[in-house]
């Protein structure tokens, strides 16, 4: 369902956790960011991983497969066919871990190619290109680490007042010097979105899951949690931002 939130569940707000970029929008809600700063961040984050995207013809695969899937095998075998066709230093890596089964593998655009070619040696049962540039989330995108990391060197950080999760490792910020860190790593590793929705909900037998709020256009990440833990989800609530702004202008 769609709902507005109050100010006693943000009060109220023990975690937060956002997707690739939305990792900035959980550290301004967190308070660890201001908003001006990490919209700049943002913005130099956006505007050096399309130049890096424009050196390589690359993108990403969504692929869901069978228990049986290997998907690291299937790279591996991806980047042997690109080195057949002249590919230097071909990439082919897990870029997004979203839930069992699921995995975004990005890298050049020949491996993927292969991949869709041979979904079925793989035991892959649904593939699709992304709509996007790049290989976000590999060694691709290396050469946007360092304009990335110039800003946030430049930006305070604070502790998050409450617990913010890292796409990184999935595991909880610890201090700013940590997040600035992570931030940059995160570029080029992919994003543990699965393990992230184990850390969060993890808790003892018996114990009753928290309220979760998706905020934004989309559900999404509501659809994710619903494959990671049926259970967290059935307290999950999607929050459209713009037409909640709308409803108020009215």
């Amino acid at each position: 369902p769609r709902v507005s939130v109050s100010v006693q569940v943000v009060e109220s707000c023990v975690a937060a956790a956002g997707y690739s970029v939305g990792e900035f929008a959980a550290l301004v809600f967190a308070g660890a960011l201001g908003f001006a700063e990490a919209l700049y961040a943002v913005k130099v984050r956006a505007e050096a991983m399309q130049k890096a995207s424009e050196t390589v013809p690359s993108g990403m695969l969504s692929v869901v497969g069978r228990r049986e899937a290997n998907y690291k095998f299937a790279c591996l075998e991806a980047r042997k066919h690109c080195e057949s066709l002249g590919v230097e230093n071909p990439v082919c890596e897990i870029s997004n871990y979203l839930f069992p089964d699921s995995r975004v593998i990005a890298g050049h655009i020949q491996a993927l190619e292969f991949l869709q070619e041979n979904a079925r040696k793989y035991y892959f049962t649904h593939t699709k290109m992304l709509p996007v540039s790049g290989a976000f989330h590999t060694r691709l995108m290396e050469p946007a680490v360092e304009p990335l990391a110039e800003v946030l060197k430049s930006i305070e950080i604070q502790k998050p007042l409450v617990c913010v999760y890292s796409n990184v490792d999935g595991k909880k910020y610890m201090h700013a010097k940590h997040i600035q860190k992570l931030l940059v790593k995160q570029v080029v590793s992919p994003v543990m979105w699965e393990q992230t929705m184990h850390s969060v909900y993890e808790r003892k037998q018996g114990t009753e899951f928290p309220y979760t709020y998706e905020v934004g256009p989309g559900k999404q990440l509501g659809a994710i949690l619903k494959k990671c833990n049926l259970k967290a989800w059935k307290q999950y609530y999607h929050v459209d931002a713009l037409e909640d702004e709308e409803a108020a202008e009215i």
